[in-house]
């Protein structure tokens, strides 16, 4: 197959809750799986599970991610102007609570980041997101499920 063709995922994984869940889905669909970090991150053993340690520094993980963002590609993160790269460069997004990123959503969501950035630097107490949750979780393995299995639909394969 046509390495262009290939379903990969790429994880922004210093702080992803769900690569469990990551892991699953794609050990059941043989696909390749990136987890990208800054630092030493133990990933199963398996060979189509690779770790990736990019060098310290602000946006470093994020740009090696971007990079590689493709049409076939799932990228999983909660950084939104990450999301936002990705989903200019033709992926599939998704935050770890299962939310897709598209060209729909991205300008909203990056709007109200950065809405919620410039209150928390004028001293606003915004207070943070909500824990994560078990739903959270369920709500991630099923909208994973679905991004592969409408990749594969469109041609796309491990």
């Amino acid at each position: 197959m046509d390495d262009s063709r290939v379903i990969e995922i790429y994880v922004d994984a210093d702080a992803c809750p769900v690569k469990n869940e990551i892991y699953k889905v794609a050990g059941r669909h043989g696909l390749r799986t990136l987890v990208v970090s800054n630092s030493f991150m133990n990933v199963p053993k398996d060979p189509l599970i690779e770790r990736v340690i990019v060098g310290s520094g602000l946006d470093v993980a994020d740009d090696w991610i971007a990079e590689r963002a493709r049409p076939g590609a799932v990228v999983v993160t909660a950084d939104v102007p990450l999301a936002s790269r990705c989903v200019k460069a033709g992926a599939t997004v998704l935050s770890p609570k299962g939310r897709f990123f598209d060209e729909r959503t991205i300008g909203m969501a990056l709007a109200t980041r950065n809405l919620m950035d410039d209150l928390r630097s004028a001293g606003e107490m915004t207070g943070g997101p909500p824990p994560f949750s078990q739903a959270d979780r369920s709500a991630f393995l099923q909208a994973l499920e679905l991004a592969v299995v409408r990749l594969k639909r469109a041609g796309f394969g491990a």
